[in-house]
């Protein structure tokens, strides 16, 4: 039996969000010119506020921008690495560090559940030593080259929930996996949070404190 420990990465784990980030890093080392396209991510921003497209696509469009429509594996892959170390060296709470220690030591099976791209997510992850990966996924051809598109369901609130449950299915964990702390500091996890067997909110934004006030969960400052 295995117990398990399910963190959240963005402002989790992290201090700062990354998919921006990563968009950015690897315009600015494989094409800069795309930088003149930051107007569009403006505007797919503004869309997004207005409600006129949904988190998926404002993804979609910002890879397409940034990145490009279809991208041999082996071009991102140094982007995607020198992301993760850079990540690694400069944008990980202290308190992520000491709970993914303690969860080691407890003998815990570590799952990194995440809405940024697995195909990054992986990578920082493997630094951090997580045994699996939860992510939102993208289109990968025949070609080996990576789409502009997300595979599958882009991993957030609920849609988050249901994949950790397909994994926990595939894994062959369901009904004998043991206790489950689940961290996150974001009130969408909350099918997540109320999944899990302890629930601890990690430098909660205002909504998910008052939750966890209410439900008498744990709250943590990893700084």
């Amino acid at each position: 039996m295995s117990d398990l420990a399910i963190y959240d990465m963005d402002r989790t784990v992290t201090k700062r969000p990354t998919y921006a980030a990563f968009l950015l890093h690897c315009a600015v080392r494989r094409a800069p010119w795309r930088l003149l396209l930051l107007p569009f991510v403006a505007v797919s921003l503004i869309a997004y506020g207005l409600r006129l497209i949904d988190r998926a696509k404002l993804k979609e469009i910002n890879h397409h921008l940034l990145i490009g429509h279809r991208v041999h594996v082996r071009e991102l892959r140094p982007l995607v690495e020198s992301f993760a170390d850079q990540q690694v060296r400069t944008n990980i709470r202290p308190g992520a560090s000491e709970a993914i220690s303690r969860d080691r030591q407890q003998g815990r099976r570590l799952v990194l559940a995440t809405a940024s791209y697995r195909l990054y997510a992986e990578v920082i992850a493997q630094r951090l030593g997580f045994d699996d990966v939860i992510g939102t996924g993208s289109v990968i051809g025949l070609d080996e080259r990576v789409h502009a598109r997300i595979g599958g369901e882009n991993a957030y609130g609920s849609a988050k929930m249901r994949m950790i449950a397909q994994w926990v299915d595939q894994s062959g964990l369901k009904g004998v996996h043991g206790h489950v702390r689940f961290y996150s500091d974001h009130v969408s996890d909350r099918p997540a949070f109320e999944w899990a067997d302890e629930p601890v909110a990690v430098n909660p934004h205002g909504k998910l404190r008052q939750l966890a006030e209410a439900r008498g969960w744990a709250i943590e400052d990893w700084g």
